[in-house]
């Protein structure tokens, strides 16, 4: 049979981020491409004890539950854990999603109509822009600096565009692990609520935040918590457990307005009926009632992505990179880097997974397709020996590429 596949379709099957997934996960492919934690530092004992906790406890825990997910881990996350990062939600404000890339999904479905436009950060999550371009959006890059989105040209952008929403991570934007300053976040969410868009907030990375500082949240908080409007607000707040404690569990959030999260909630109802109830109250056991302190967890893995980091940018400085730049993010996964002129970052990607690495290119991280000359090199996921081993292939693939142009 010839199947008659949608339009939308030729976008997800024709990405090349489709093919590198498939190659680093055949295991002889050192990935620098994806965005994974270490799973060595997964709490393996303590997630094994609330398994069997769970499952022996009570057989509710296979039975369908609700589509907005397990009540006792919606009240957690909402009165303990993102109260304490000053994000109050509304009762009825929480809605639990597989991982945040279904709050992306979810959010595109029932609030984005072919032809209307979204401003995303340039660059901007891949995540997002395949959401984006499945509904058949029209995708409008806004440009930033060290500090985030530029307010001038954020402004312009909507007055010339009227979009309907704003896609942003100002906390470890992906890729390039950019911070909002306060004042970027507080001129970007009046301008917003002044012209009526909708900002889609994904923190997933929010917690991963390298400097040693007390109150990271009160000096960086969410543009949800600086609008602190509670019903009737122009802030949907995403993230995820899959970053800070494992990403199979496949937990994530959307917090925001009730309605706005009821109409979610039977979008999702209607995809998947609910998230694992399982995994739900697997990881609530573990964060309310096991020995598992998510806060140290977080330290912990903080101190060793790091490392990690430092280790990356130490193997920077040899002379294959030499040309290259960066920004030194102070959190999150990824670090940005620009190749020198001449280098094109998709035609370079076919050398380094000969060499047996992989990374993810620039026009992937792009509404426009632009972005040639940048890469995006994870350094969260491979071990210390791996990630040297991963850089020198890359510093190869590199020395070779320049010695033949």
């Amino acid at each position: 049979m010839k199947y008659d596949f949608s339009a939308r379709t030729r976008t997800l099957m024709n990405s090349p981020l489709l093919s590198i997934r498939t190659q680093t996960r055949r295991g002889s492919i050192i990935s620098l491409a994806e965005e994974l934690p270490a799973e060595e530092l997964f709490p393996l004992p303590l997630l094994a004890e609330a398994a069997s906790t769970v499952i022996s406890a009570d057989a509710q825990a296979l039975q369908y539950g609700d589509p907005e997910g397990y009540g006792p881990l919606r009240e957690w996350l909402g009165n303990d854990w993102l109260r304490g990062k000053g994000v109050h939600i509304p009762q009825g404000g929480i809605l639990l999603t597989t991982g945040s890339q279904q709050a992306v999904d979810l959010l595109s479905r029932v609030y984005i109509d072919p032809g209307d436009r979204v401003l995303v950060e340039n660059p901007t999550s891949p995540g997002f822009l395949q959401a984006l371009q499945m509904q058949g959006a029209v995708i409008i890059p806004a440009p930033g600096d060290h500090d985030g989105l530029l307010p001038e040209h954020l402004r312009e952008l909507i007055v010339r565009n009227r979009p309907k929403a704003l896609f942003a991570a100002p906390s470890f934007t992906n890729p390039s692990g950019i911070l909002w300053s306060l004042e970027r976040r507080k001129e970007v969410l009046e301008l917003c609520i002044s012209h009526n868009v909708l900002i889609v907030e994904d923190d997933s990375y929010g917690d991963l935040h390298f400097q040693r500082q007390n109150r990271i949240a009160s000096r960086y908080p969410s543009l949800y918590a600086l609008e602190n409007a509670g019903e009737g607000g122009h802030v949907l707040y995403i993230g995820s457990f899959s970053k800070t404690v494992a990403p199979a569990l496949r937990t994530g959030w959307a917090a925001g307005s009730r309605e706005l999260i009821a109409v979610m909630a039977a979008a999702k109802g209607m995809a998947d009926w609910q998230s694992s109830s399982l995994n739900q109250r697997l990881l609530y056991h573990l964060l309310h009632a096991s020995a598992f302190d998510l806060r140290e967890h977080i330290a912990m893995l903080n101190r060793e992505y790091n490392t990690r980091l430092k280790l990356m940018v130490e193997l920077l400085k040899r002379p294959a990179w030499k040309d290259c730049s960066y920004n030194l993010p102070s959190g999150g996964m990824f670090l940005w880097v620009s190749l020198p002129d001449g280098l094109d970052a998709l035609v370079l990607l076919k050398n380094a997974l000969r060499k047996g690495v992989a990374y993810l290119p620039g026009p992937l991280c792009t509404a426009d397709g632009s972005g040639s000359g940048y890469i995006r090199l994870n350094f969260s996921h491979p071990g210390r020996d791996e990630l040297l081993l991963g850089m020198n292939l890359m510093s190869e693939a590199i020395s070779e590429f320049t010695a033949r142009s």
